[in-house]
Parts: C-alpha cells; structure tokens; sequence
C-alpha cells in the first residue's frame, strides 16, 4: 500500500494555503490589521530607545559603540521577529491541549507542528521584522566596517541561526506544555527575555548570567559572530572558533527541539472532550 504520508513538498504546500487562509480571514478587518502591524513597528521602538537612552550617558558600554550595539540589536530583533511570525505560534499548544482541540491536529496527515504553525499564523506581527531590518539597514551603515562579500554572508548567516535558535526554544519552551499546561511565563522568559539578552554585548553582564546565555545558546545570535564582523577581541578570552560555531549550535538547538517535541507527543493523552 502506498505511503499516506505527505512529501514534505506537498506538506509546504498544505501549510502555504493554510497561511494565504490566515492572513485572506485577517484581511477582512483590514483597519485591524494595518493598525496593529503598525503598533507592532512603532512599539518595536522602545527597545532600541531604551539603547539610546543608556548611551546619552555614556559614550561607549563595554567598549561597544551605539552604532555596534544597534548592530547587535538588529541581527538579533530580526532573527526574532521572523521566528515570531512563523514559529511563535507553536505556544498555542497549551490553549489546545487545555481546551482538548489539539487532537484534531493528530488526526491529520501533516505533522501537528506545521499545522499549528499555519492554522495560528499572524502576518500582523511582521511590523516587528520591518522595525529590526530597518535598524540593521542604518547600523550597517554606521559601524566601522570594510564590508566585503564574506561578512555580507556573516550577516545573513547570523539571521539565519539565529532564527533557527529562537524558533528551537519555542517548540522546546513551549512543550512543556505536553506535561504541565500553565507554562507562558516560563517560555518568555527564555523567548523575549532571551531577544533581550541578545541585544547587548555580553561583557555587561555577571558571569552566570553570560555562562547560561552561551549555554541556552543565545549568545551564538549575535555576539560571537558580531566579533568577527566587527573586528573586535573577546575580553574573556573565548576560542576564535566560537565566532564560526553557529550553524553547529543552530542544527543541535534544532534537533534538541524535534525530540522534546516528538517526545511529548508520544506523551500526550487526549482529554476525551
């Protein structure tokens, strides 16, 4: 008998259609959707003036310049905001799981994952990847940088891993929920509060606190290879490799993520309703 499995290009597809229907439903409230991208975008702001603010008082923090550290902030807000639009929606799985409606995502030939992901989709939060790629646009700009083809690729590499690292701690935070439902606060502590952590240059903080973020692994969005792009010493001392160590970090937060995932559904007990 043939595989009822869909190929995995047939399960984009599937999740393609399933997120034109999102944002074709969103679309309907045409006024709430272009307000809220927009708060999204202007609200997105008060990170970087929080930056700001800290550096009318200062000229340098930690021997970064503003322009080094908007750097930092971009890299990181972006990778964030499109972890954000595409895979945050994986922490809808405790109202499911609460309510008894996530058996209808198993009872599907699509992963649950990929339909979650697209049933709960919300182009609406993109205003925070416009905000992010726009900082990144002027502090690319301003930093003092011979830019040439391979930190260009440095750039896209750190958006890119660390996308793949935010999206790993949402399924990872976020199925806890498969063993104890009441569990949002502690997955943003690790979701938002970890794209705080990635907007500052690690010296600022104690020592525990910059061993749990190269731990968790935050500290591979954007600090260790902002080292490199930007020319600048580790005052720790940390191996040169590090700056390079992404795409390894990346692929094992991912491949930590679909085991927990996979394990709590091979855990999950329906509620019978």
């Amino acid at each position: 008998m043939a595989d009822a499995t869909p190929s995995i290009a047939e399960q984009a597809t599937i999740w393609r259609k399933l997120v034109a229907a999102r944002i074709r439903a969103d679309w309907q409230y045409r006024t709430s959707f272009v307000l809220f991208t927009v708060s999204q975008f202007v609200a997105a702001f008060v990170d970087i003036a929080v930056v700001l603010v800290l550096f009318t008082n200062v000229d340098r923090l930690a021997g970064w310049s503003v322009a080094e550290v908007a750097f930092l902030y971009g890299t990181a807000s972006l990778a964030f905001g499109l972890a954000d639009v595409f895979v945050s929606e994986v922490e809808f799985v405790a109202h499911h799981i609460r309510h008894g409606s996530f058996d209808r995502f198993l009872l599907r030939p699509v992963g649950p994952l990929l339909l979650l992901s697209g049933h709960e989709f919300a182009f609406r939060r993109a205003g925070k990847v416009f905000q992010a790629a726009l900082v990144l646009a002027v502090a690319v700009t301003q930093v003092d940088v011979g830019w040439d083809a391979a930190r260009v690729a440095m750039v896209v590499q750190m958006v890119v891993v660390g996308f793949l690292i935010f999206s790993g701690i949402w399924v990872v935070t976020s199925s806890i929920a498969f063993w104890a439902v009441e569990i949002r606060e502690v997955a943003n502590s690790f979701t938002y509060g970890g794209n705080f952590l990635a907007h500052y240059p690690m010296e600022i903080f104690s020592g525990w606190l910059r061993r749990l973020a190269t731990i968790v692994p935050l500290a591979f969005v954007s600090y260790y290879p902002a080292l490199w792009v930007l020319g600048r010493n580790d005052p720790h001392g940390s191996p040169a490799w590090l700056r390079f160590a992404g795409p390894l970090v990346a692929a094992g937060v991912v491949l930590v993520a679909r085991a927990v995932w996979s394990s709590g559904i091979r855990h999950y007990r329906s509620t019978g309703s």
